[in-house]
């Protein structure tokens, strides 16, 4: 059988994506220099604790904060790839510990000489509005510019929470590139359950 031809983009209306494709607006931003934000007062019951050596506990709090949104890249991405990132000396995974569980994840990666990207912030559901993204976001920043560095970067989609994206505004960070991506739905891949991120329906079924 002769594959069907992809969909050309339009840019000036709609474009049809086939069963089985999701497709989100990604926002890249960057910030330059230490925006001078205050340090966030945590609970004493709050810690950081080093999660990068630990793939089964990374994984499951990948899966637990990024599942509602659709977070899918470390969901489909093999165990060997996934090492690979997280045993280098310059990443950096943390979960935040509320004294009884994993409650949110900060990821930094340096291995860009004079860059840091922020690979991924996010709580999980029951934590969100309790300050923790704002104290998340306090140490990120505060790692980052703890040498010198160029940049810091990260992107969020319209995948991700609405809130994301004004978050890293006020933030500090300031937006300067816009992308399409366009990807298989990982939930009729078996990588996420069919229910995960029921704000995005699923078009196909599974095969």
């Amino acid at each position: 059988m002769t594959a069907e031809p992809a969909p050309t983009l339009d840019l000036n209306g709609y474009t049809d994506l086939p069963d089985g494709k999701i497709a989100t607006i990604v926002t890249y931003l960057e910030m330059r220099e230490h925006p001078g934000l205050p340090p966030f007062r945590k609970p004493e019951n709050w810690s950081l604790q080093r999660i990068d050596q630990d793939h089964p506990r990374y994984r499951a709090l990948f899966r637990t904060v990024g599942e509602p949104w659709l977070w899918f890249s470390r969901a489909m991405m093999p165990d060997d790839e996934l090492a690979a990132i997280l045993d280098d000396s310059k990443v950096e995974a943390y979960a935040l510990y509320d004294g009884t569980a994993d409650v949110g994840l900060l990821e930094l990666d340096f291995r860009t000489e004079g860059e840091v990207e922020l690979a991924f912030l996010g709580l999980v559901p029951s934590f969100i509005g309790q300050g923790a993204g704002r104290f998340l976001m306090s140490e990120a920043i505060a790692r980052a510019f703890a040498a010198p560095v160029e940049r810091f970067f990260v992107h969020t989609c319209t995948l991700d929470s609405p809130g994301a994206l004004p978050f890293y505004i006020r933030s500090g960070f300031t937006p300067y590139r816009r992308a399409i991506e366009v990807d298989d739905d990982p939930r009729l891949l078996g990588f996420l359950p069919l229910k995960a991120a029921p704000h995005i329906p699923v078009l196909g079924s599974r095969a």
